[in-house]
């Protein structure tokens, strides 16, 4: 039965995040906005609903620390993860209003969750000031979209209800599936582990922490071989977001008492959600797109941090050493490595001006 559920959690996954993203495009169309904001907002929304969930009902029990904990790693995993094994399938452009908009908002975001989180709690006061944020970002972004911007498919005037019923239900179809496939899928994995003599502390450092992220990693695989490359992204940046700005303001408002923060999580995983929201900012900033190679780079630094953990859970004597080869091989290489790009490409661009003035004389 294992092994059958842990097939089927695949086949879900994949059957899923196919309905959920032919819904949304199809609904994007429908309603005459662009496959970007469909993914922004209600792909991002249901690939996040697990975590939406947990953050949610750890609330309500007075467990705040554990939304901190889920969503700071749920944003890492999504660019870090989701972006690198989406980008593995093909490159992933990156639309201008993401650029200029979107991914600013998400740094600004995680700039402002570390801020609020350095004297060691987040307080109603705090979700206040994010939910504020997040209804600028709202304001912001509806009207852009739906005057300015042209979908992907052809516009319709006229819609019947009936199809747009059938759409939204493709929409939840597909979300269902992704979540039950991905829970079936986590299942079979831990028992896998657990048959092998993995320790529980890995399995949920590594198979729960990915599975989490199962969801966005279909769509935005499907999406990006769909063709639908906005959705992917988008889904991305939108799911960053919406967990900082809406689940855990949220959270912090509901919480019976103010969030205590570790500091760990001052140190260490917050910096690096910060970092990853940044690094982004040079990836995207390249030819407007996320290239296979960067996509691997990403997954490099995702499996870094994460072998970081486990050697931090372990207590192994060799952590000292591993931190030490990161910060003074992998950092710095990754940051000449991003110069030397964009140093490439803005000399790409002046080439090509000049060779188009040159034309127009």
């Amino acid at each position: 039965m294992v092994v059958i559920l842990f097939i089927a959690g695949i086949v879900l996954l994949v059957l899923g995040a196919d309905l959920l993203v032919r819904g949304a495009a199809s609904l994007a169309a429908g309603l005459g906005v662009s496959s970007l904001i469909i993914g922004l907002t209600v792909v991002a929304i249901g690939t996040s609903s697990p975590e939406i969930a947990v953050s949610l009902q750890a609330a309500f029990n007075g467990q705040g620390a554990i939304t901190l904990g889920n969503i700071v790693g749920s944003n890492i995993a999504n660019v870090m993860l989701i972006l690198g094994v989406a980008a593995m399938f093909g490159s992933l452009p990156v639309d201008r209003q993401i650029f200029r908009r979107d991914l600013p908002i998400m740094i600004g975001a995680s700039l402002l969750t570390f801020l609020l989180a350095l004297d060691r709690a987040l307080s109603w006061v705090d979700g206040m000031i994010m939910l504020l944020a997040l209804i600028g970002y709202g304001w912001t972004i509806w009207p852009r979209h739906s005057t300015h911007e042209t979908p992907h498919h052809a516009r319709t005037t006229q819609r019947h209800w009936r199809a747009i019923v059938l759409q939204l239900a493709m929409v939840v179809g597909g979300l269902v599936l992704l979540i039950l496939g991905a829970r079936w899928l986590v299942d079979g994995a831990v028992t896998f582990a657990s048959w092998f003599g993995v320790s529980e502390l890995i399995i949920g450092l590594t198979i729960v922490a990915v599975g989490t992220s199962l969801p966005e990693i279909a769509t935005s695989v499907i999406a990006g071989l769909r063709g639908e490359r906005d959705i992917a992204v988008g889904n991305v940046i939108g799911s960053n977001i919406l967990n900082l700005l809406l689940v855990l303001s949220t959270t912090m408002i509901l919480s019976p008492q103010p969030i205590a923060v570790p500091e760990a999580t001052i140190w260490l995983d917050l910096p690096v959600m910060l970092g990853a929201a940044i690094i982004c900012w040079p990836i995207f900033f390249t030819r407007r797109m996320v290239s296979q190679r960067e996509g691997s780079l990403l997954l490099v630094y995702y499996l870094s941090y994460t072998l970081y953990l486990v050697l931090q859970a372990t207590g192994s004597t060799g952590l000292p050493i591993y931190t030490t080869v990161v910060g003074l091989v992998l950092i710095p290489l990754t940051v000449a490595l991003l110069v030397v790009r964009a140093l490439r490409w803005l000399g790409e661009e002046r080439r090509q001006r000049q060779l188009s003035m040159n034309a127009s004389e």
